[in-house]
């Protein structure tokens, strides 16, 4: 089993808010935060997935103060992304509605490993003509190429929400407050390497741990509640069992 002190990654969603009950537990933010920035090796990352309820019409901002106190004890923000989903649960009546949460990148000093997901440039290879304004105040043209087929995606990822979309395990909808699977697959594929090693403390259903698997990766899940261990154990043991079939 990896020794604590050298998780490379940590991808996790904190039960925030009292949006929903997780079986009675609760979690102490503050003693977390600081036992993350402890076990994180020097260069690896945190990625602390978290929103906000509204509360008496005002938004709490429980995310903002907890990516504060991250920088507080020690790690860098690195990136502010956003979780944006392709749906709402209910109709809001006084505010446009709520589709997105935060995904705070965080990092123990200098980032160690970026492996940036790709997509096709516009006009990759081509070249064309762009004007510009010079420092006399006049608009100059001139040609311009554009050599990258390939750039970064943005920090805005987008992905299906709801049943059967999050995940195709019908079991996994045991559990209230998932997030999708292809969200941790990406940010396991970005900030880590195969062989590394990736951490989910508030593991839930194991929806980190299964993507470790796919993406071979060391993990380690920890999950309070007894029911979501035995439901993380068998989503996990199918995952391993099918890619045994294709490896």
């Amino acid at each position: 089993m990896p020794e604590l002190e050298h998780v490379d990654l940590t991808v996790t969603s904190p039960p925030y808010d009292n949006l929903r009950d997780y079986k009675g537990y609760v979690f102490n933010f503050e003693g977390i935060a600081k036992e993350l920035f402890r076990i994180t090796k020097d260069g690896g990352v945190l990625v602390w997935v978290v929103g906000d309820a509204t509360v008496n019409g005002s938004e709490t901002g429980t995310s903002f103060r907890q990516a504060l106190y991250f920088k507080e004890i020690g790690f860098n923000l690195h990136d502010t992304m956003i979780y944006l989903k392709d749906g709402f649960p209910f109709p809001e009546a006084t505010r446009y509605q709520p589709i997105f949460e935060y995904m705070f990148v965080l990092t123990k000093n200098k980032i160690k490993t970026f492996n940036p997901i790709k997509k096709k440039n516009k006009w990759g290879g081509q070249i064309k003509r762009e004007y510009e304004r010079g420092v006399d105040g006049e608009m100059r043209s001139k040609e311009m190429r554009y050599s990258l087929e390939y750039g970064n995606l943005g920090n805005v990822w987008l992905y299906g929400t709801g049943y059967m979309k999050t995940t195709k395990d019908k079991s996994a909808y045991k559990h209230p407050a998932m997030f999708p699977e292809h969200l941790a697959f990406d940010h396991i594929l970005s900030w880590s390497n195969i062989g590394d090693t990736v951490l989910d403390p508030m593991a839930g259903i194991g929806t980190v741990a299964k993507m470790c698997e796919r993406l071979n990766r060391r993990w380690i899940a920890c999950e309070i509640s007894e029911e979501y261990c035995e439901l993380s154990a068998k989503r996990i043991e199918a995952e391993a069992s099918q890619l045994k079939l294709f490896r």
